[in-house]
Protein backbone atom coordinates (compact mmCIF):
# COMPACT_ATOMS: atom_id res chain seq x y z
CA UNK A 1 0.00 0.00 0.00
CA UNK A 2 1.11 3.42 -0.66
CA UNK A 3 2.26 5.68 2.09
CA UNK A 4 0.53 8.87 1.42
CA UNK A 5 -0.87 11.30 3.72
CA UNK A 6 -4.20 12.62 2.31
CA UNK A 7 -5.04 14.74 5.12
CA UNK A 8 -4.01 16.11 8.28
CA UNK A 9 -4.10 19.39 10.98
CA UNK A 10 -1.79 21.39 8.71
CA UNK A 11 -4.67 21.61 5.91
CA UNK A 12 -6.23 24.18 8.26
CA UNK A 13 -3.40 25.89 9.28
CA UNK A 14 -2.43 26.44 5.52
CA UNK A 15 -5.58 28.00 4.20
CA UNK A 16 -5.73 30.15 7.10
CA UNK A 17 -2.32 31.40 6.31
CA UNK A 18 -2.83 31.72 2.88
CA UNK A 19 -6.04 33.89 3.40
CA UNK A 20 -4.28 36.01 5.95
CA UNK A 21 -1.27 36.46 2.61
CA UNK A 22 -3.52 36.90 0.03
CA UNK A 23 -5.89 39.92 2.02
CA UNK A 24 -3.01 41.86 2.98
CA UNK A 25 -0.98 41.30 -0.74
CA UNK A 26 -4.28 42.59 -2.14
CA UNK A 27 -4.64 45.74 -0.03
CA UNK A 28 -0.57 46.51 -1.00
CA UNK A 29 -0.38 45.25 -4.96
CA UNK A 30 -4.14 46.15 -5.53
CA UNK A 31 -5.30 48.88 -3.89
CA UNK A 32 -1.91 51.02 -3.16
CA UNK A 33 0.30 50.26 -5.67
CA UNK A 34 -2.13 49.76 -8.76
CA UNK A 35 -3.96 52.95 -8.97
CA UNK A 36 -1.04 55.04 -9.04
CA UNK A 37 1.30 53.25 -11.61
CA UNK A 38 -1.46 51.28 -13.42
CA UNK A 39 0.85 48.67 -14.67
CA UNK A 40 -1.19 45.46 -14.91
CA UNK A 41 1.68 43.47 -15.92
CA UNK A 42 3.53 43.50 -12.56
CA UNK A 43 0.15 43.12 -10.80
CA UNK A 44 0.15 39.57 -12.28
CA UNK A 45 3.76 39.50 -11.41
CA UNK A 46 3.22 40.03 -7.54
CA UNK A 47 0.37 38.16 -7.29
CA UNK A 48 2.53 34.73 -8.77
CA UNK A 49 5.72 35.73 -7.04
CA UNK A 50 3.88 36.20 -3.88
CA UNK A 51 1.67 32.75 -4.09
CA UNK A 52 5.00 30.44 -5.30
CA UNK A 53 7.45 32.04 -2.24
CA UNK A 54 3.84 31.33 0.60
CA UNK A 55 3.77 27.83 -1.01
CA UNK A 56 7.24 26.92 -1.29
CA UNK A 57 8.26 28.48 2.44
CA UNK A 58 5.50 26.50 3.60
CA UNK A 59 6.10 23.59 1.89
CA UNK A 60 9.87 23.84 3.22
CA UNK A 61 8.68 24.02 7.03
CA UNK A 62 7.38 20.89 6.41
CA UNK A 63 9.82 19.10 4.93
CA UNK A 64 13.53 18.17 5.92
CA UNK A 65 14.86 20.46 3.50
CA UNK A 66 16.89 23.49 4.67
CA UNK A 67 14.76 26.68 4.39
CA UNK A 68 17.82 29.36 3.75
CA UNK A 69 18.70 26.78 0.63
CA UNK A 70 15.35 26.86 -0.51
CA UNK A 71 15.43 30.56 -0.27
CA UNK A 72 18.28 31.11 -1.39
CA UNK A 73 17.78 29.12 -4.91
CA UNK A 74 14.59 31.17 -5.18
CA UNK A 75 16.76 34.22 -4.98
CA UNK A 76 19.11 32.99 -7.83
CA UNK A 77 16.52 32.32 -10.26
CA UNK A 78 14.76 34.99 -9.65
CA UNK A 79 17.89 37.61 -9.88
CA UNK A 80 18.90 35.60 -12.87
CA UNK A 81 15.24 36.58 -14.56
CA UNK A 82 14.86 40.20 -13.72
CA UNK A 83 18.47 41.25 -14.82
CA UNK A 84 16.58 40.14 -18.47
CA UNK A 85 14.57 42.79 -17.74
CA UNK A 86 15.53 45.12 -15.58
CA UNK A 87 12.90 47.12 -13.71
CA UNK A 88 12.53 50.41 -11.84
CA UNK A 89 13.52 50.46 -8.24
CA UNK A 90 9.98 51.30 -7.22
CA UNK A 91 8.74 47.84 -8.52
CA UNK A 92 11.77 46.25 -7.20
CA UNK A 93 10.95 47.28 -3.61
CA UNK A 94 7.34 46.57 -3.97
CA UNK A 95 8.56 42.64 -5.08
CA UNK A 96 10.75 42.84 -1.94
CA UNK A 97 7.47 43.86 0.06
CA UNK A 98 5.44 41.17 -1.29
CA UNK A 99 8.14 37.90 -1.07
CA UNK A 100 9.08 39.03 2.27
CA UNK A 101 4.82 39.32 3.50
CA UNK A 102 4.63 35.75 2.08
CA UNK A 103 7.97 34.48 3.84
CA UNK A 104 6.47 35.66 7.08
CA UNK A 105 3.20 34.39 6.86
CA UNK A 106 4.50 31.18 5.36
CA UNK A 107 6.93 30.38 8.07
CA UNK A 108 5.76 32.03 11.52
CA UNK A 109 5.58 29.39 14.30
CA UNK A 110 3.56 28.16 17.33
CA UNK A 111 5.38 30.85 18.86
CA UNK A 112 3.92 33.50 16.72
CA UNK A 113 0.61 34.61 17.35
CA UNK A 114 -1.94 35.22 14.72
CA UNK A 115 -2.21 38.40 16.53
CA UNK A 116 1.34 39.25 15.96
CA UNK A 117 1.38 37.88 12.33
CA UNK A 118 -2.22 40.61 11.82
CA UNK A 119 -0.25 43.53 13.21
CA UNK A 120 3.49 42.67 11.21
CA UNK A 121 1.00 42.60 8.15
CA UNK A 122 -0.72 45.91 9.19
CA UNK A 123 2.23 47.44 9.93
CA UNK A 124 4.28 46.94 6.62
CA UNK A 125 0.30 48.01 4.81
CA UNK A 126 -0.24 51.34 6.96
CA UNK A 127 3.81 52.53 6.54
CA UNK A 128 3.26 51.43 2.48
CA UNK A 129 0.17 53.98 2.77
CA UNK A 130 1.60 56.42 4.56
CA UNK A 131 4.66 57.05 2.29
CA UNK A 132 2.40 56.47 -0.77
CA UNK A 133 -0.88 58.61 -0.05
CA UNK A 134 0.58 60.65 2.70
CA UNK A 135 4.11 61.61 3.13
CA UNK A 136 5.48 61.33 -0.47
CA UNK A 137 2.25 62.90 -2.56
CA UNK A 138 3.94 63.73 -5.47
CA UNK A 139 5.91 60.83 -7.97
CA UNK A 140 8.62 62.38 -9.59
CA UNK A 141 9.67 60.48 -12.75
CA UNK A 142 11.92 60.48 -15.26
CA UNK A 143 12.40 59.95 -18.93
CA UNK A 144 15.94 59.86 -20.97
CA UNK A 145 15.71 61.18 -24.80
CA UNK A 146 17.94 61.88 -27.45
CA UNK A 147 17.98 65.49 -28.33
CA UNK A 148 19.50 66.87 -31.54
CA UNK A 149 19.59 70.54 -30.93
CA UNK A 150 23.03 70.39 -29.12
CA UNK A 151 23.03 74.24 -29.54
CA UNK A 152 20.76 74.57 -26.52
CA UNK A 153 22.11 72.82 -23.70
CA UNK A 154 25.09 75.33 -22.99
CA UNK A 155 23.61 76.45 -19.43
CA UNK A 156 23.04 79.95 -21.01
CA UNK A 157 20.36 78.72 -23.11
CA UNK A 158 18.52 76.56 -20.39
CA UNK A 159 15.23 78.15 -20.52
CA UNK A 160 15.11 77.93 -24.08
CA UNK A 161 15.57 74.48 -23.87
CA UNK A 162 13.69 73.76 -20.99
CA UNK A 163 10.34 75.18 -23.09
CA UNK A 164 11.59 73.13 -26.36
CA UNK A 165 11.03 70.07 -24.90
CA UNK A 166 8.10 70.95 -22.35
CA UNK A 167 6.59 72.32 -26.02
CA UNK A 168 7.27 68.69 -28.01
CA UNK A 169 7.14 66.35 -25.27
CA UNK A 170 3.62 68.37 -23.90
CA UNK A 171 5.40 67.82 -19.93
CA UNK A 172 5.52 70.21 -17.28
CA UNK A 173 9.22 69.82 -16.56
CA UNK A 174 10.67 70.59 -13.28
CA UNK A 175 14.52 69.81 -13.81
CA UNK A 176 16.79 68.61 -16.12
CA UNK A 177 20.19 66.63 -16.62
CA UNK A 178 22.16 66.78 -19.71
CA UNK A 179 24.21 63.17 -20.11
CA UNK A 180 26.41 62.39 -22.68
CA UNK A 181 27.26 64.09 -25.78
CA UNK A 182 28.23 63.26 -29.22
CA UNK A 183 29.64 66.00 -31.31
CA UNK A 184 29.90 63.88 -34.58
CA UNK A 185 26.03 63.68 -35.14
CA UNK A 186 25.06 66.56 -32.84
CA UNK A 187 22.88 65.18 -30.70
CA UNK A 188 23.11 64.50 -26.57
CA UNK A 189 21.40 62.52 -24.10
CA UNK A 190 18.96 64.62 -22.19
CA UNK A 191 17.22 63.06 -19.01
CA UNK A 192 14.02 65.25 -17.97
CA UNK A 193 12.24 65.10 -14.38
CA UNK A 194 8.53 65.78 -13.72
CA UNK A 195 5.69 64.24 -11.62
CA UNK A 196 3.66 62.51 -13.56
CA UNK A 197 0.21 63.07 -11.57
CA UNK A 198 0.50 66.63 -13.17
CA UNK A 199 0.41 65.42 -16.47
CA UNK A 200 -2.74 65.28 -18.81
CA UNK A 201 -1.92 61.82 -19.74
CA UNK A 202 0.04 58.96 -18.00
CA UNK A 203 3.17 57.38 -19.52
CA UNK A 204 3.63 53.35 -19.10
CA UNK A 205 7.58 53.75 -19.59
CA UNK A 206 8.17 56.82 -16.95
CA UNK A 207 11.15 55.92 -15.78
CA UNK A 208 12.66 55.93 -19.06
CA UNK A 209 15.86 53.89 -20.97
Amino acid sequence: MIDVTWFDDDVYKLLLRMLINVVFLTVIIRFLYYPITKRKDYLFTYYLIGFITFFLCFSLKKLDIDTGMGLGLFAIFGIIRYRTNPIAIKEMTYLFVVIGLSVINALASKKVSMAEIAIINGSIVFITFALEYLWLLKHETRKTIVYEKINLIKPSRQVELKADLEERTGLNINRIEIGKINFLNDTAQIRIYYFAEEQELSDYNSEGV
